[in-house]
């Protein structure tokens, strides 16, 4: 008996074939994209070079002396001797208070003196009849004890007397309101005709010392030891009184052209911002130079002549404010390093430690790269650098509050 033999239909055979074509295409496996190129970085090798260290640090200008003129007298003003804005020397007068009132108390008193020298002359003259007649007992030692009472009190008196002349002749000389100190005078704040008080809290004007003038800033404590130690060292140049020269950049950006020094510095460090008010004074014959005016001191600290100096932009700080930066190794790989910086040189910082001569740094392409990745490298361009900061502007002036000062050794 033969076999059945099964038929097809040519479309379903068509169909089976179709749909066994769609499965085995299904289960091959997609061809995988290869691997990422390295990332291209920029970067900087460093190499050490002799760079001029300067500190620059903000703040004010502060009056050398300061004299508010104010009324010792109560009366009304007279005359007004001065020209507003002008300078005017101690001992100056500068108002004039109405007199009349002093001079009259000053002759009571000048009288006042004329009769108590005069009552002792009489209680002299008793006391010099009495002494021989004591003496002869001709009168009593009561008598003589009297006369000689009388004589003292009389001396007394006119000690009195000279007393209340010296204090009518004060009053009267502080009719004449003078200048208790050499320098420019302000605005006035009375004028002729007003009454003014003895202790009165509101000025006549203000006289204020314009030549020399100080120079305030605010130096991190840790700098301060760090330029004692210079200073000592003969690391900064010093003036022959040992006193340290500073140079003033005005706020327009223009310098001074008058030369100061360091003065003084305050005993007690700001715990809040650890910093000591340090103070340099300067010259100012043109009276240039105004109280309250912001200024920049710096102060030369001669030459490092192995200075390692990276772009700024290529310092990232951590969490705590540390600086911090991307180093290519010798498998091109990127390493995080830590690093202390101390001032800046035009748009580069100075390593002060965590780099060392021919370690290559990222400067440009640090966001697309983390710790671990390969790279590649090429040399960085200065031309993409950013504009230059301004010269050796210390960490304190260039960062703010929280962040690693320049000499705090924060790494």
């Amino acid at each position: 008996m033969k076999s059945p033999v099964r038929s097809f239909s040519t479309p379903a055979l068509c169909a089976s074939v179709a749909s066994l074509l769609v499965l085995t295409a299904c289960n091959k496996k997609a061809p995988q994209q290869g691997a990422p190129p390295p990332q291209q970085v920029e970067v900087l090798t460093v190499k050490p070079r002799p760079v001029q260290i300067r500190t620059v640090l903000p703040g004010r200008t502060e009056a050398y002396e300061i004299a508010m003129v104010r009324p010792q007298v109560s009366g009304v003003i007279q005359k007004r001797l001065f020209v507003q804005g002008t300078d005017v020397q101690a001992g100056q007068q500068l108002y004039q208070i109405d007199p009349s009132i002093y001079q009259a108390a000053y002759d009571s008193a000048n009288g006042q003196l004329a009769q108590a020298q005069a009552n002792a002359v009489t209680a002299r003259a008793k006391l010099e009849r009495y002494g021989p007649l004591k003496a002869a007992h001709a009168v009593s030692k009561q008598e003589y004890d009297d006369a000689l009472a009388a004589s003292r009190s009389a001396d007394a008196q006119i000690l009195i007397a000279k007393g209340q002349v010296e204090n009518a002749a004060t009053n009267l000389r502080y009719t004449h309101v003078n200048a208790p100190i050499s320098g420019r005078i302000g605005r006035t704040i009375l004028t002729v005709g007003a009454l003014v008080q003895a202790g009165q809290s509101s000025n006549l004007a203000i006289i204020t010392r314009l030549d020399p003038i100080y120079v305030d800033v605010n130096l991190p404590a840790i700098s301060l030891l760090r330029l004692r130690r210079e200073a000592a060292s003969g690391q900064i140049h010093t003036n022959p009184d040992n006193s340290v020269p500073v140079s003033l950049e005005l706020e327009d950006g223009s310098t001074y052209d008058q030369a100061g020094k360091m003065q003084f510095s305050e005993v007690n460090v700001d715990e809040a911002t650890a910093t000591i008010v340090v103070r340099a004074v300067f010259p100012n014959p043109q009276k240039y130079l105004l109280p309250g005016m912001y200024v920049h001191a710096t102060l030369d600290e001669g030459t490092n002549p192995q200075a390692l100096l990276v772009p700024q932009q290529a310092v990232t700080r951590n969490s705590h404010g540390d600086p911090q930066v991307m180093v290519v190794g010798e498998d091109d790989k990127i390493a995080q390093r830590a690093i202390t910086t101390g001032s800046t040189h035009d748009s580069d910082w100075i390593v002060n430690s965590g780099l060392k001569a021919g370690d290559r740094v990222v400067v440009i392409g640090l966001q697309k790269v983390h710790p671990g990745d390969k790279v590649t490298v090429t040399p960085f361009r200065e031309a993409a650098a950013p504009d230059a900061q301004p010269a050796n502007v210390q960490p304190t002036d260039a960062q703010p509050a929280g962040a690693s000062s320049s000499d705090a050794g924060k790494n």
